[in-house]
């Protein structure tokens, strides 16, 4: 049976949720950021540049940035194809799983706080 969220309560959520990320002592990314995370470690690989920029609908500029940020926190790293010198592979880390893993038990944690 499908959960049903009031637009407030799913407000609600997402500011708690937000909030708890800023709190917590591990990196805090942005909403692109842990847009282009999530979609990395939660869709099957490969993962490219810029295959990420057309899924998204950004330019692949914005993905590069985002990817600098995350790969300085170990949770991406990023290689050559071997097959396509051009493109630009994006691996998934430990760190990077432990770190959506932690986020996603925020979020369950942050949902069982929420109000009827």
């Amino acid at each position: 049976m499908p959960f049903t969220f009031r637009p407030s309560q799913a407000l609600r959520l997402l500011s708690d949720f937000s909030l708890a990320q800023v709190r917590d002592s591990d990196a805090d990314l942005s909403a692109r950021q842990t847009a282009i995370l999530l979609t990395i470690y939660l869709e099957p690989p490969p993962h490219t540049v810029r295959g990420l920029a057309a899924k998204l609908g950004v330019a692949k500029p914005v993905i590069t940035r985002a990817l600098d940020a995350m790969g300085k926190l170990d949770l991406v790293t990023r290689r050559r194809d071997e097959a396509d010198r051009r493109s630009v592979v994006i691996q998934r880390t430990v760190k990077g799983a432990l770190f959506v893993e932690k986020l996603g038990d925020m979020l369950i944690e942050t949902a069982k706080d929420l109000p009827a």
